[in-house]
């Protein structure tokens, strides 16, 4: 193989007690991702304008409604919470990573 092209993780780790790479820590039961996104969007409410909790309210009536919600619903929900927690930057991460927690179980 020629040139310096690589596909993959790259792990350069100095030191004892290396815990390496963690992967796939995400719920792979959808309806736990569901409840933990659904969790941390109710803290994260309080955090964000009136306009914006709106918004949050409007999303988690679907994300409650679980699994079974329209896929098309669903990812609206999924998105518009997602923009919302980027918006607001550090106390909207929990958000985030549960979104793509959510993602990770229903394959969306």
């Amino acid at each position: 193989m020629s040139g310096s092209f690589h596909i993959g993780d790259a792990v350069t780790q100095y030191g004892d007690h290396n815990t390496g790479i963690v992967k796939n820590q995400a719920p792979t039961d959808p309806a736990s991702a569901l409840q933990a996104l659904v969790a941390a969007a109710r803290l994260l409410h309080d955090e964000v304008p009136a306009e914006d909790q709106q918004a949050i309210d409007d999303a988690l009536q679907t994300l409650e409604a679980g699994p079974d919600a329209p896929p098309g619903t669903l990812r609206r929900a999924l998105s518009n919470i997602a923009g919302i927690a980027t918006m607001v930057g550090r106390v909207g991460v929990p958000v985030i990573e549960a979104v793509k927690g959510v993602r990770a179980a229903l394959g969306i």
